[in-house]
Order: C-alpha cells, then sequence, then structure tokens
C-alpha cells in the first residue's frame, strides 16, 4: 500500500460538502473542500508518477497497488473513504460492498460501467462520476490490437521464443497486404483500427448494427451484406464492441465455425462478448486457425494452464489494451477532474442522476 496524504480530510453528511475551503479553483468558481480518497488496483504504483496527479492535491490519498475482489478486505480498506477511484473494471463494486461503505460519497472513474451495482449506489446516495469520452477513441488499445495482428500473423512470440531456445526460425508467417480484415463494431476504435488496415493495404469489411454500418459505408468501407458472409470471408476478424446486456455472446460457436483455418480473430474488447467456451472449442476444431487475446472472462487471469494459455496458435496479453503512460494521463485527468468537481460541489459526468433525488432527501430529513 502506498499512502499520499494531503490537507486533514473532512465528512460530509450530505454528497455535497459542506466544510471549510481548502483552496479555490477557477474552472469552478467555488471553494474546493478535502476529501478521502482511495485508489484501487495501481498494480505498478504508476498514478503519483503522473502529471495529471498534482489536481489531487489538498486531499487525503491511499492507493493499493494489490488486487483483491474479497468484500471484508475492501470493506476494511474503504471504511473512511468518500471518494473512490476505480481503474477501468478491474474490482466490482456489488451492493454487499456498497453497504458497509457508509462514508462513501463519489465514485469516479472513465468509460463503462459494468462492474457498478448502479443501482445500489443510487439507493445509498453514492454519485457515480464516469467520463463517457464521446468522440475519443482509445487509441492505446487500437495500436495494441494492431500489434496483436502482427504478433499473430507473423509468429513473432513463438519465433522469439525459438530464437532463445537456439532453434532459427520455426516455420511460415503471413502477410496482410491484400487479405480481408473483418471489424465487428464500428465504433471509435473499430474506425481506428480500420484505418490501419487500410494503410496497410487491406480490404477492410465492416459489421454492426445498421446505424454503424453506415457510418463505415459513409467512410467508404465495405459492409458484409450479413453476419455469416463477414465471418466466412475474413481473413482477420477483430472484435470493438462495448459489452452490454445486448452483445454479451454476440459471437457464437456457429459464427466461428465459418472462418477458415487461415484466419485469425482478434479480441481487445471484452471476453463476455464471445459466447462462453466457444473460442476454446473453434480453435481446437481448427477454425479459426488463430487468436490474438487481450481480455478474459475472469481478470486478472492467473492461471497458467488456462487453455487459451497453453495453446500455440494463440498470442495472449494481460488486459493492456488501455496501459500505457499516455493514455493513463489522459484517463486519469478525467477522472480527477471529476472529483475536484465534486468536492466544490459541482459533480460531473454524473451516470446516476436520480441520486439527486436521494441526497436532497437526506439534507430535507
Amino acid at each position: 500500500m502506498v499512502r499520499i496524504r494531503g490537507a486533514e480530510a473532512h465528512y460530509y453528511h450530505t454528497g455535497i460538502p459542506t466544510q471549510p475551503r481548502v483552496r479555490s479553483d477557477s474552472r469552478y468558481d467555488t471553494e474546493v473542500f478535502p476529501v478521502k480518497v482511495s485508489i484501487l488496483d495501481d498494480y505498478f504504483d504508476t498514478l503519483r508518477t503522473l502529471r495529471c496527479f498534482r489536481k489531487l492535491e489538498g486531499h487525503e490519498v491511499t492507493i493499493w497497488n494489490d488486487h483483491t475482489q474479497d468484500v471484508d478486505t475492501l470493506a476494511a480498506r474503504l471504511k473512511d473513504t468518500e471518494v473512490l477511484v476505480l481503474i477501468r473494471e478491474r474490482t466490482q463494486i456489488r451492493k454487499p460492498l456498497l453497504e458497509r461503505l457508509d462514508a462513501l460519497r463519489l465514485i469516479s472513474q472513465r468509460s463503462v460501467y459494468p462492474h457498478i451495482d448502479i443501482d445500489a449506489c443510487t439507493q445509498r446516495g453514492v454519485i457515480v462520476s464516469s467520463d463517457q469520452h464521446a468522440g475519443s477513441p482509445s487509441y492505446a488499445t487500437a495500436e495494441l490490437t494492431w500489434g496483436l495482428i502482427l504478433a499473430a500473423m507473423r509468429q513473432i512470440p513463438q519465433q522469439m521464443f525459438a530464437l532463445r531456445a537456439g532453434t532459427w526460425q520455426i516455420g511460415v508467417g503471413n502477410s496482410l497486404r491484400g487479405k480481408t480484415l473483418g471489424i465487428y463494431g464500428y465504433g471509435r476504435i473499430g474506425a481506428t483500427v480500420a484505418g490501419y488496415g487500410k494503410a496497410f493495404g487491406m480490404n477492410v469489411l465492416v459489421w454492426a448494427r445498421e446505424a454503424s454500418r453506415e457510418r463505415a459505408r459513409n467512410d467508404g468501407y465495405s459492409v458484409a451484406p450479413d453476419k455469416h458472409a463477414f465471418f466466412e470471408s475474413c481473413d482477420v476478424i477483430s472484435l470493438h464492441m462495448r459489452l452490454v446486456k445486448e452483445t454479451r455472446g454476440i459471437v457464437t460457436k456457429n459464427d466461428l465455425s465459418y472462418m477458415k483455418p487461415t484466419a485469425l480473430l482478434v479480441n481487445t474488447s471484452r471476453a463476455g462478448l464471445i459466447e462462453a467456451g466457444a473460442l476454446v472449442h473453434a480453435l481446437r476444431q481448427g477454425q479459426p486457425g488463430m487468436a490474438a487475446i487481450d481480455v478474459y472472462e475472469d481478470e486478472p487471469l492467473r492461471d497458467p494452464n488456462h487453455p487459451l494459455l497453453t495453446m500455440e496458435n494463440v498470442v495472449c496479453t494481460p488486459h493492456i489494451g488501455y496501459v500505457t503512460r499516455d493514455e493513463y494521463e489522459i484517463q486519469f485527468s478525467d477522472i480527477f477532474d471529476q472529483i475536484i468537481a465534486y468536492a466544490a460541489g459541482n459533480p460531473i459526468n454524473v451516470v446516476n442522476p436520480e441520486v439527486v433525488d436521494v441526497l436532497s432527501g437526506r439534507s430535507d430529513s
């Protein structure tokens, strides 16, 4: 544990701070009040080395470098926490934990929030601020996606390990130019990866919901006539969708069975997009012939005997799509701005606006 102490923290009786000021912040033209902040899952103690970390000056900050999902442990660690910072979806915040965090007033994070029980937060008067960064793709994730495509098609990890073992070349890889890149889900990251494919001389084919397919057409890309044809004709398929109820298991065992034996499936989005067990089954059947994976059903994945980690035709990375210093600066600048706004009495990017009624009711009682 790394604990960074700022000014003396104060406690609030409602969601809006009422204690004496710590400093003023010109962006909000009001006082900024000190809060106790806890940050979970900062594995490499990176956040306090970022430029944007200075935004938390005047607050008491505790950073936890390990990972736990144990409710008792988390409840003890976060007992006095007023503001909780989450690094994406590394820790699940559910009702049994929330019911034990009486001091908690704000959860600040970025992007989607399937790991947070929003209804329970609202009931307990906890504001959830999560910037959805509209129009701003994660270039770090797009770049990793392209790195995995190159690594898998050219067998870079396998060739490297063979060379270290004293073997000079272990096979023949595959080029990208002239092949078909399939983009499943044409959002911000999908569109960026499509641009990389175009730059590498690939034929880009898109499958997505109708509105996204129309955007792809307007951007000059081809759209598959149907899902079956999409999986059947692509040499590389990369998944780029958010995991919501409608997209869970959207890639089925049947879909994968249409892929070429020489094809590659890439997933840097969410494991739940693929039907449970379908990818391992498909790889064992030889369709597709390869996979490159950055996301898993259970994370962190520490089982070296996990099927994907034991297959020679799979390149795996430990969910590092967004894990770069540059991306962290962007993401945590937003996350810390949300804390500053809350401490100034003006919460932003609130995903559970109903919480205002709960907090108002407390103030009136």
